[in-house]
């Protein structure tokens, strides 16, 4: 995939809320979903990092479901996907529109 030189990776947080704001989903399938909306599947290495750092600033929970750990939002990370989203449109809104 060409590369267009914008470095999506500060965006990864606000992403993974997002795609759990939908539904629960263990970390292959938020790689999968990803990959559709980007065009690249993340590595094991960027997703699982993340979603443990998310899980200790408890804005996601994780249970356990034989050896695959579900992952879903919590209220503060509900809260936090709020306030990016609102962010994000104040900041790119125009280039969407334009």
């Amino acid at each position: 995939m060409k590369s267009y030189g914008c470095d999506m990776r500060g965006m990864l947080t606000f992403q993974i809320l997002w795609l759990l704001s939908k539904r629960p989903m263990h970390g292959e399938q938020i790689a999968e979903e990803m990959e559709k909306r980007r065009g690249d599947k993340p590595k094991a290495g960027t997703i699982y990092p993340a979603l443990k750092e998310m899980k200790e600033r408890e804005l996601i929970d994780g249970r356990r479901n034989g050896k695959i750990i579900v992952y879903s939002i919590t209220p503060d990370g509900r809260r936090s996907l709020k306030s990016a989203m609102a962010y994000f449109v104040r900041s790119f809104g125009d280039m969407i529109e334009g």
